[in-house]
């Protein structure tokens, strides 16, 4: 068969038809992205630490002298603007100095699957946007599923990140809770609803909670102990404890990898004792054990979830954004389910018509699953988990490190890639400690040289490090403590005075 011959029909030329990406525009595309990875590659290349120091006040003035209704009508004169009130400024988490957030240096297979997926642009809700998007996100799914365990009835779709994807397992687990109740029993249950999760667990859970219509007290905290792990013992009470007060539990929430500790619940005890109530696994941060050849046992347990958040954008090393939720049972996924006769009629159902926004609680959708594909088939997962074995080895030194300086306090050890912890003055009281922890990341991030986070723990000032390059030394760590203590050392010499010494 013979395929027709495209002929254009003629048009008027516009100056604006130049910039659409089609069969006559692909040189220019080829010169106008080269030009822009051209650039990033050099900024890359030579920067000199994570992070320019600039602030919002003096950034800001070059963006508002910018009138986006006067076009520049040139790429390059466009990417010189750009360094100007961008490139030059960005925050880099490739840096080995970079140790503040969740935020992961990203592989070069990825970075082709974001090029290829944003010039084809399919929108992965129906198969008629997508087609073999669309199976090849169905492969990722049931390859991530079958490495959790879930069993052959499981499903699950990509979504932006993990706040979305708790929500939708949220949204699950209550319309299981409500199933079969009739609309005036089900307006009588929803505010006697409870979610019960760890007190170190993701605030998405209480922000998912307000966004179901759920009453202001429906998340019930688990106080964590030492490990700062949430309590089997503890989860079972309050289960019970609801249940007695006439408050159904539609969900428990643990957490694989909490964002401030790094600490992984205790799953298989935890699910033990969840019988009849829809257990939920957060595993954003943790989703890289998956594929560890060496720590993949400190996620056992959950294969018995009902539901899984995985962030790939966090631990697989891909780009913003690539999260994933996973269910045991596919049939619970139709409470996401709406049917438009434009886009996704009933009927399309019986023609057996793979339609992903079936599943989904967004309509128009990125095809991020391709950036996932091509790192799997390009490196392979074992190579994916080496790296993320290497950040947590990393982490571990980090705190052996931290925890034999007598400059600063650590926290509880973490199995995955965090270190809590604080700069310490000697003779000053713990307000002192605080000001000048606060202080010294204010001035590490505004030198550029480091970012580290900050939070705070039992209402004390602490800081964090977040190690997800797998390039950061222990040098590298060493040489941002000696920062740290230096801020904060100078700090705290200078306000010394103000605060009242330890007695």
């Amino acid at each position: 068969m013979t395929l027709p011959v495209h002929t254009a029909p003629p048009i008027r030329p516009t100056a604006a038809r130049t910039h659409l990406f089609n069969d006559r525009t692909v040189d220019d595309y080829r010169r106008a992205v080269a030009a822009g990875v051209d650039r990033v590659a050099r900024r890359v290349a030579q920067a000199s630490g994570p992070f320019s120091g600039v602030r919002p006040d003096r950034l800001a003035p070059l963006l508002d002298a910018i009138d986006l209704d006067r076009p520049l009508h040139d790429t390059t004169a466009a990417l010189d603007e750009l360094e100007e009130v961008y490139l030059r400024d960005a925050v880099f988490f490739h840096h080995p100095r970079y140790l503040a957030h969740l935020n992961c240096p990203v592989v070069i297979p990825a970075l082709l699957g974001e090029a290829v997926l944003s010039a084809v642009n399919s929108s992965m809700d129906t198969w008629d946007q997508s087609a073999g998007g669309t199976l090849i996100e169905r492969r990722l799914i049931d390859w991530t599923a079958r490495r959790i365990g879930l069993g052959p009835a499981a499903d699950g779709v990509f979504t932006s990140g993990g706040t979305q994807s708790n929500l939708h397992a949220l949204l699950l687990a209550r319309e299981e809770a409500l199933a079969g109740a009739a609309p005036a029993d089900r307006r009588l249950l929803l505010p006697r609803l409870r979610i019960v999760t760890s007190a170190a667990g993701h605030f998405s859970v209480q922000k998912a909670a307000k966004l179901l219509g759920l009453a202001p007290d429906a998340v019930v905290l688990v106080r964590t102990g030492p490990d700062r792990r949430m309590r089997p013992g503890a989860v079972r009470h309050e289960i019970t404890r609801c249940r007695r007060a006439g408050l159904p539990v539609m969900a428990v929430v643990a957490t694989a990898g909490t964002t401030d500790f790094g600490t992984i619940d205790p799953l298989a005890e935890i699910a033990e004792g969840c019988a009849g109530v829809w257990l939920h696994v957060d595993a954003a941060y943790g989703c890289g054990l998956l594929v560890s050849p060496t720590r993949r046992h400190l996620l056992d347990g959950i294969e018995r979830a009902d539901s899984v958040t995985v962030d790939y954008h966090k631990s697989f090393f891909q780009p913003v954004s690539s999260s994933a939720v996973l269910v045991r049972d596919r049939r619970t996924l139709r409470h996401a389910t709406w049917h438009a006769d434009y886009l996704n009629p009933a009927r399309a159902v019986a023609q057996q018509i793979p339609n992903q926004v079936d599943k989904s609680l967004q309509t128009t959708r990125r095809f991020d699953a391709l950036k996932l594909w091509l790192t799997l088939r390009v490196m392979g997962p074992d190579a994916v988990g080496e790296l993320f074995d290497e950040v947590c080895d990393r982490a571990a030194q980090a705190w052996e490190l931290v925890a034999a300086d007598p400059r600063f306090e650590v926290l509880a050890r973490s199995p995955l890639s965090t270190v809590v912890f604080r700069w310490r003055p000697t003779g000053h009281g713990p307000e002192l400690a605080d000001a000048a922890n606060l202080h010294a990341r204010a001035e590490l991030a505004a030198s550029g040289l480091a970012v580290v986070a900050g939070t705070r723990v039992d209402g004390r000032q602490y800081l964090k490090f977040t190690v997800l390059n797998p390039t950061t030394t222990r040098d590298d760590v060493a040489y941002v403590l000696d920062l740290i203590a230096e801020h904060a050392g100078r700090y705290a010499h200078t306000h010394a005075d103000l605060t009242c010494p330890v007695g």
